[in-house]
């Protein structure tokens, strides 16, 4: 498949200048071709997202909707290709990327769903006189997705800017720009020309580009907290609205009163090597209290080693690789250092192909214990299938342990008592702590995301990403306050 550049309804690709999309478990085998979009391009469709505004801004929220409605329905009957297109340039298994691909109907209807709240204004009236307050739309809106979960990610933040009647102008992930690109085109087919625009290109020109067009009022990111900063800085000369979604170090905490049974190791053995450990909220770090911590090792080493890594189309491998070679590199070079440094590093998990295992970016998953609070691995976001488990004394040694980081996406805690384990996420800096799960999945598009620190700036899921792609108007007329204070 091709990944077009898409201005306006009208697709542009030059096969001369494309770039091949291989397969992360075939190294040799090319998926598909996405253009190369530059500057110019990215200039041209926020020219055509602006010129498209005025007419979509003026629909309703409920007419939009019903646009997003029908896109919905036009996307989930192709997605079964979709899939497997995705884990062919992800590498994912086909059911984490039937997941990720069936995110784009669940989110566009979710939002559409949302369209008469959007629609009601809140009046205020009293003695004072009227206060309406409403929610308009910002403008041509920048979207840069990333490629860990290209589809899912990419229309939490298209669908509710969607519905606030913002149009858009969207930066595919160079690594997997196909599955998602494929739904874009799908979607442009449902709504006016010049709603969705896609320029495929790298961050530095076209990502750019995009953040510095003085037409553009609004920008939607998830990546890294480096690229994020300098989206920061590369938006701040025109004080354009931003959202961001960045990295996580994110730790998972089992207090004295849980049970290490078959069902809390099976959720953490899913919770830190789904997507092959590439997800933002995976479980980074783990905690355990040291009157369990043998036990918890043990079991939770037993289970890693029953994960089969391989191509994601075999039906009986439960991690693919690696999606590049960049992460691949990174994650090696992580756990060869974590090694010379003295950690136990238990290597896990059986190769599903051994004669295929080095055509491809496979990296067996690892566990290591061994290791004190602020070392590299304990530190910084790996994003791969290696995990540092530590043990802890005191509940307070666990949350300064657990809040000890520059970043605060998410977090879990684990506990019997559910109200205890309510008491000590409060004291976790993350903008979402989950009580006994912490997985894919757990985050519903229904429930707000965020995080603290360094992991980010705003909300998505839920209402609230309406109200963070949206301005809030006030429309005032205060007759009996201007009589009340004797001003005329």
């Amino acid at each position: 498949m091709d990944a077009p550049i898409l201005i306006d309804g009208q697709t542009h690709f030059d096969a001369d200048h494309a770039r091949v999309v291989t397969n992360p478990a075939h190294h040799k085998e090319v998926v598909g071709r996405r253009a190369v979009g530059t500057g110019g391009y990215a200039h041209a469709a926020v020219e055509a997202a602006t010129s498209a505004y005025e007419r979509w801004s003026a629909l309703s929220a409920a007419e939009r909707a019903q646009m997003m409605l029908a896109a919905a329905v036009a996307i989930e009957a192709g997605n079964g290709d979709r899939a497997r297109l995705l884990t062919r340039e992800h590498g994912k298994p086909l059911s984490e990327a039937a997941h990720d691909v069936g995110g784009a109907p669940k989110i566009l209807r979710y939002y559409a769903g949302l369209a008469d709240r959007f629609d009601t204004p809140d009046v205020t009236e009293d003695d004072l006189g009227r206060i309406v307050r409403l929610l308009r739309p910002m403008g041509p809106t920048a979207v840069i997705a990333p490629w860990n979960a290209p589809v899912y990610l990419s229309y939490l933040m298209i669908a509710p800017a969607l519905l606030a009647g913002n149009t858009i102008v969207i930066k595919p992930p160079s690594y997997t720009p196909l599955a998602v690109t494929d739904t874009l085109l799908e979607l442009d087919r449902h709504l006016p020309s010049g709603v969705i625009n896609v320029v495929p290109g790298s961050g530095p020109e076209v990502g750019a580009a995009l953040v510095r067009h003085p037409s553009v009022r609004n920008i939607r990111f998830t990546g890294s907290t480096e690229t994020g900063k300098q989206l920061m800085r590369d938006a701040a000369d025109s004080v354009k609205n931003i959202g961001l979604e960045l990295g996580g170090n994110d730790p998972a905490v089992i207090l004295e009163g849980s049970t290490i049974n078959d069902q809390l190791i099976s959720e953490f053995v899913r919770g830190v090597y789904a997507g092959t450990g590439q997800i933002c909220y995976n479980i980074k770090r783990i905690y355990v209290h040291r009157s369990m911590y043998e036990d918890f090792v043990d079991q939770f080493t037993e289970a890693v080693d029953q994960i089969v890594i391989g191509d994601g189309l075999s039906s009986d491998v439960t991690m693919g690789p690696l999606n590049n070679e960049a992460q691949f590199k990174f994650v090696d070079a992580l756990v060869d250092r974590t090694r010379s440094s003295g950690a136990t590093v238990a290597t896990l998990g059986r190769r599903h192909d051994p004669t295929t295992w080095d055509d491809g970016w496979f990296i067996q998953p690892s566990v290591v214990t061994g290791l004190a609070q602020g070392a590299e691995l304990v530190e910084c976001e790996q994003f791969g299938p290696v995990i540092p488990i530590i043990p802890f004394n005191e509940e307070s040694e666990a949350i300064a342990f657990a809040n000890q980081s520059e970043f605060g996406l998410a977090a879990s805690v684990w506990d019997d008592d559910v109200d205890h384990a309510f008491d000590i996420a409060r004291q976790i800096e993350a903008g979402t702590v989950f009580i006994n799960v912490h997985r894919v999945g757990a985050s519903d598009v229904s429930m707000e995301f965020g995080g603290f620190k360094q992991s980010g700036l705003g909300r998505g899921h839920g209402w609230v990403a309406v109200e963070e792609n949206s301005e809030l108007q006030v429309l005032a007329h205060r007759p009996g306050w201007v009589e009340a204070t004797g001003h005329h």
